[in-house]
Order: C-alpha cells, then structure tokens, then sequence
C-alpha cells in the first residue's frame, strides 16, 4: 500500500529543464505542476476531514440535548438508528478518509514533492553559465537549492491543506453556532477581525525577517563551506583566527535576524493569547445570559464552549502555520534570485549537434572584454588548419586562455565568430562543442569520487582495460595502485577527496592527462599541461602527448616555452591581439616579443617582470 502511494509520481522529471518564472505564484506553480492532481486530492479530503469533526460536535450537542428530553428506557428505540449511523461514520469513514490523507501527504506528496524540486533546479543550474558558479559561494548556491525546495513544499502545502482545512472549519463552527443562537456569532466576528488584525500586523514583518534570515542563513554557510575548501590555503597563512572572525560576521548577521524574529514571537504569542481570553469570556457570557433568558438549549451550549476551546487550541496553531507560510514564501522568494537566473549562455533554438571531421578552427575578428573597458581580446583572426599543433605564448593577461574559453563557449562573444569545420559554434549545442575538445588545465581539480571514475569522466563508457592503459600512458598506474584510503579502498577504487586535495599537484594533472587521453577527441587544448610535474616525469608524458597529438589540432598554452618550441607554429599574443605568428626559429629571427620571452626565461619559464620591446 505504501509504495503505491510512494510511485504515483516521478521525482525526477524528465525532458529539458527550461528557466523558472520569477514572479511567485508562477515559480511555485513551476515545481508543483507533477503533483497537482495529488495536491488537489489532499485539498479536498482535507475539506472533509474538516466537515465530519464540525459534524462530530454538532451530533455531540444534539445527544445532549436527547439525554436530557427523552425517556432513558426508550432512549435506543428512538435514537438508535442515528447512534448506530454516528458510530459508523466515526468508527469507519473517519479513520478512512483520514488514511487517504495522509497516504497522499505523506507518502505521494512530503517526499516526492521537494525532490522534484531539487532535480529540477539541480539540473537547470548545471546548466548555468561558468561566471554564474564564479561569482557565487558553492555552499551558498548548494543551501539555495536545499532550503528552496522544502520551502515550496512547505508554501503550496499549507495553503492548500492547513488553510483549506481552517476555513471549512472556521465557517462552520460560525454556522452550527449561529443556528443556536445568532448572539454566539458576534464574539467569534469581532474574534475574527482581532486575528486578522494580528495576521496583519505580524506576518508580514516576520516574513520580512524571515527572507532576511534565509539570505543570511545561506550566506553563513557559504562561508564555512569557503573555509573548508581552501582549508590548505588557510593553514599555509596561519589565518585560522581571521577565518573564525570572518565566519563569525556572518553568524551574527544571521543572530540578528533570529534576535528580531524572537521578538516578534513574543509580541505575537502575548496578543493572540488575550485575544483568546476575550472570545472565551464573550462566547461565556453569552451562553449564559442566553440559557437564563431560555433562548438557547444546554447542547447547544456545550457545543458552542467545546468549539471555542478547540478554536483557542487551534488560533496559536493556525497563526504559527500562517507565519510558517510566509516564511517559507520568504524564503522562496530569496531563492528565486538565485535559481530563477536565465541561462547566460544558452544554446540557439534548434542548435544542431557539431561534427568534426577535419579540425580546422577559425577565429574570425573576435571582440570580448568580461563587460570591462578596456578589451581582453580585440579583432582577432586566426587560423588552425586541420590537424595542425599551435602554440599560444604570451605574458600573463595577453587574453590566452580567454581565447580558449571562448572556443569551448564558456563565454559568448562580444564580436566576430568561431568556426569549427566551417560550424558556426553558438549553433551548436554546448554539450556536443565540448564533447569534441579534450582540454587540460594548470589548475586542475578531480571531483570527490574513486580514481577510476575520474578517468572514467572521460569517455564513461570506457572498460577497465581502457582505463588502466589511459592511465599507464600517463605514467599514473603506479601511484595509482600504491593508495589507499581510510575507509580501506585501494588502488582505482581510492576516493582523491574535494577537488583531488588528497593527491599531490603532479599526481592530479596525470590523472587529469589520462582522463583526456581516454576521451581521444579530435580537438586537444593544453593549457599549461605539465607546469605541476617534475622535469622526470614531465619528459616521460611529453612524448604520450606527442603521441597523443598525432592527427588532432591542438592549441597549446604553456610559459615554458621549451614544451612548445617544436609544434608546428607558434602565434604571440600581447594586449588581445595576435602580433606575431611563426616557428621557433622564425621568431627567434625576427627578434621580436617571443626572442625577447625565450632570452629572458630563467628555467624555461617567462619572467613576470618582463620589459616592453
């Protein structure tokens, strides 16, 4: 039985994840639209639940008021039909409609519904431009999409089953006790206009706070998770106590906004409880005055006290539950910031997939600046015939590795166009674009998984064998097989930690290199590829990515200049622009900026402090 309830929803969604609305209703309607039939189920059993408790106590004054008139040897033969009718609709229907409820709640809609959410929001921010994830706390972003999926659960939830259930209630309790008499209604009305008054005048202000704590709750936990990251940079500058000092701004960022809400708490519980005294001492009075004047039955009187005990037990419950809503819209609302973002880089409508056949690229007359002034990269052409191995040189912001950001699209151009085999690349898919490059990186970072996975990342599909030869090509297989890890796992099967912090830089750029080796795509990017091995280890690799090299195009980066001097050309940048462009030797003559770069190298390396020529 419950697992039926449990699958009669997928929790994660499948076609493509578009952009969510920004406006609040929109957005929670966005995330429900799987379970609105269910949502709707729960709303309406909610109602009933609601209608057989406000029976329930109407009975209960009416049984009363029986004992009182009727004869007690008689008692059964003239009410027992209705007694035998009560019992089944207390003993049976009750508990069943109860039983649907909550199998729709609990099991359809508590677990199902903020795991659509997550899915859906995870998916689409995968898809999120690279200066999306660089201009944002990991753990902030992470805490956004956990709090945010509960909160929209939370949000839709309350108002379709607490509200539906308190206005069925409410309107009830106005008509069973108006019918005894219509005196009894004037202490719930003006009852009424006190709580909304309430509601009024708190709820807002706490869901104020409430979007503020959300901000602040987020913020704090990006900054610890900040700090764990970079644990090994805090640990070198010995910043221990600037780290505690930093996080703890942050914490009392978020005491203020919990020092103000308890504030508010107190306000709210001291008025509603007075309130609730008046309406008991009116409701009281009433009754009383009314049963001396002979207008109003005893029955009715104890289901007219028994509902204004119930409502006093209920108002704090209600107003809690109507916080808990616009908190969590509060939060929701924080969250749509964050998620809510259109996609900076998306692919054109109808992109195709990108073939490559050949390997010719074309820079044509390329214009970028990061949205900055001055432009990093300023009318560049370029042409990599097919197969050809380039090398790119030139001093520390000359805007190479922007050059290279912008062939794998992780920016879109400002001006001009790339081609791949004539393909335009903003008509293509990303994914295809990227399927086609194998890149490595100087700073290179494995995700927290087995060795073998992230060798594996390359081509998932891969077997065994051709994961351990990727790695034996990169000279890693003997490392590899010498780890292990404190939860006993050896070998492949090692789990590198965060990032890879727990292999050495050189041991993570050879799994890195072999996690491209086994991709083998017709397009290779080296972007200071060796600069973390040793020379030993360094000159072992180069000849498997010489090897590797053979009947791709390649674009390689690298300030050690001896680790390019033999590609087939090498093109100078300086300031976004291409100034130069030959072999090693044709450079050497023209005793240009790269004579100047290979003069002035100390180790194979381009001075920093490097003149103008």
């Amino acid at each position: 039985m419950f697992r039926f309830f449990e699958t009669r929803v997928n929790p994660y969604p499948q076609g493509e994840p578009t952009t969510p609305p920004r406006k609040l209703a929109a957005f929670l309607y966005h995330y429900s639209r799987p379970l609105l039939p269910w949502l709707l189920l729960m709303s309406a059993l909610t109602a009933a639940i609601s209608v057989l408790e406000i029976t329930f106590f109407n009975f209960m004054g009416q049984l009363v008021d029986w004992m009182g008139a009727t004869d007690r040897a008689a008692f059964f033969d003239v009410h027992g039909r209705a007694l035998a009718g009560m019992a089944v609709l207390v003993l049976v229907a009750f508990p069943l409609v109860v039983l649907g409820q909550s199998l729709i709640m609990h099991q359809t809609i508590f677990g199902n519904y903020p795991m659509i959410a997550r899915w859906l929001s995870h998916r689409y921010l995968l898809r999120q431009s690279l200066a999306f994830f660089q201009d944002e706390f990991a753990g902030r972003i992470s805490q956004k999409v956990m709090q945010n999926a509960l909160a929209v659960r939370e949000a839709v939830t309350k108002l379709l089953d607490v509200f539906v259930y308190v206005i069925v209630y409410f309107t009830g309790t106005m008509l069973l006790v108006g019918s005894a008499d219509p005196w009894l209604m004037l202490p719930l009305g003006l009852w009424l206009l006190g709580y909304l008054a309430i509601l009024v005048q708190f709820v807002p202000r706490l869901q104020k706070v409430a979007m503020a704590q959300a901000d602040a709750r987020a913020l704090m936990t990006g900054r610890i998770v900040d700090s764990y990251t970079n644990i090994q940079t805090i640990k070198l500058f010995a910043h221990t106590d600037r780290e505690q000092d930093y996080a703890r701004d942050a914490m009392d960022g978020f005491m203020q906004t919990v020092h103000r809400q308890m504030r508010l708490v107190t306000l709210l519980t001291f008025t509603l409880h007075t309130l609730n005294a008046l309406l008991l001492a009116g409701i009281g009075g009433i009754s009383v005055w009314a049963w001396q004047q002979s207008a109003i039955s005893l029955g009715s009187i104890a289901v007219a006290i028994a509902l204004v005990m119930r409502i006093r037990s209920m108002s704090q419950w209600i107003l809690w539950e109507v916080a808990g809503l616009f908190e969590n819209i509060g939060t929701v609302q924080d969250g749509i910031g964050t998620i809510a973002q259109p996609l900076a880089i998306a692919d054109a409508r109808g992109a195709g997939e990108l073939t490559v056949e050949r390997g010719e690229i074309r820079f044509e007359q390329l214009q970028f600046h990061y949205g900055r002034e001055a432009k990093v990269i300023d009318d560049l052409s370029l042409t990599i015939r097919p197969g050809e191995k380039v090398g790119i040189v030139g001093r520390s912001g000359a805007g190479k590795s922007t050059l290279v950001n912008l062939l794998l699209r992780f920016y879109d151009l400002e001006g001009g166009r790339i081609l791949i085999d004539g393909q335009d690349i903003s008509r293509v898919t990303q994914e295809s674009l990227r399927r086609n490059i194998g890149m490595v990186t100087q700073d290179t970072s494995l995700l927290h998984r087995s060795i073998r996975d992230n060798i594996r990342y390359g081509r998932p599909d891969a077997d065994e064998s051709a994961v351990i030869e990727a790695a034996q090509r990169a000279h890693a297989d003997g490392f590899i097989r010498t780890l292990a890890d404190p939860k006993g796992r050896t070998g492949y099967d090692t789990q590198v930690g965060e990032r890879g912090v727990k292999l050495s830089g050189g041991q993570r750029q050879r799994v890195a290199i072999a996690r491209v080796l086994l991709k083998d795509a017709p397009i290779l990017v080296l972007d200071e590829a060796t600069s973390a091995l040793d020379s030993e280890v360094e000159a072992a690799i180069q000849e498997q990515l010489y090897t590797l090299m053979e009947g791709k195009t390649v674009i390689a980066i690298a300030h050690r200049l001896s680790t390019i001097a033999v590609l087939d050309r090498l093109v100078v940048m300086d300031e976004g622009r291409i100034i130069e462009t030959g072999s090693h030797e044709e450079l050497l003559e023209r005793d240009g900026l790269y004579a100047a770069l290979w003069r002035r190298q100390s180790g194979g390396f381009i001075g920093v402090e490097l003149e103008e020529v």
